[in-house]
């Protein structure tokens, strides 16, 4: 299984200044009295050369630009035929991304808006032979199922979700979640991609997965002016935890 890319050696860490956490706050803060980060409206990006429709209360992965990222990734990474899910899909930037090489992907979301939009974008781009589409909680409509690779581009801060739309930014039980239910979901030879920012608290998911008895090695690091991206390859570990 090929999943090769060149990785920054610096990846994402629970505390990366203070001067740096603050300039983190205040271009988020910036982008939304700007209007920028407006989710109330119809409208349509071009992420990588490629259309894509965002709808009402979906996340913009262009201008919110972690969604690109890891799209770029999921296609420069994968191998042939491997079965996918990506979860938290969203528009389904990253699943479309992944059923250029993939068997199958199913992409969840347990926002409705997104599983509506992500739908209306596999047909867009005619691929409703290989990307289901399914409205659920986590791992929870994926039952019995396996995978040899999960996208996860989670919630990165701690905190109730006030609508829909903001579970793709709060949570206060998805890490836990996540990395208990994981290791029954993966194949053999699977492992996830976790998508993290220096924007949360990159901890507040690694520790939890570790402790499940996973291995968490950055994969793929991008730098901007106020946050920096890791996308960590979390594998099992050779020794279960307590053994």
């Amino acid at each position: 299984m090929n999943v090769g890319l060149r990785v920054s050696s610096r990846p994402a860490t629970r505390h990366h200044g203070f001067l740096a956490s603050i300039l983190d706050r205040l271009a988020h803060f910036v982008v939304r009295s700007l209007g920028l980060a407006r989710h109330d409206r119809l409208v349509v990006e071009e992420v990588r050369g490629q259309q894509l429709l965002v709808m009402p209360n979906v996340f913009n992965p262009r201008r919110m630009r972690t969604g690109s990222f890891f799209a770029s990734v999921v296609d420069s990474g994968l191998s042939n035929g491997l079965s996918v899910l990506d979860m938290g899909t969203g528009t389904g930037i990253c699943a479309i991304a992944a059923a250029r090489l993939a068997r199958r992907v199913i992409a969840v979301d347990i926002n409705p808006s997104a599983v509506r939009c992500a739908k209306a974008n596999v047909l867009i781009h005619c691929l409703e032979d290989k990307i289901d589409v399914r409205h659920g909680d986590l791992f929870a409509a994926v039952v019995d199922e396996r995978f040899d690779l999960v996208l996860f581009n989670p919630p990165f801060l701690y905190g109730v979700p006030k609508d829909d739309y903001d579970r793709a930014w709060r949570a206060t039980d998805v890490a836990e979640r996540f990395a208990f239910g994981l290791r029954a979901q993966l194949s053999e030879k699977g492992f996830a991609l976790l998508l993290l920012s220096t924007f949360g608290d990159a901890a507040h998911y690694l520790d939890p997965v570790k402790s499940a008895g996973f291995q968490c090695t950055p994969f793929a690091t991008r730098r901007y002016f106020n946050e920096t991206v890791t996308i960590y390859k979390v594998a099992p570990s050779v020794t279960r935890p307590g053994s």
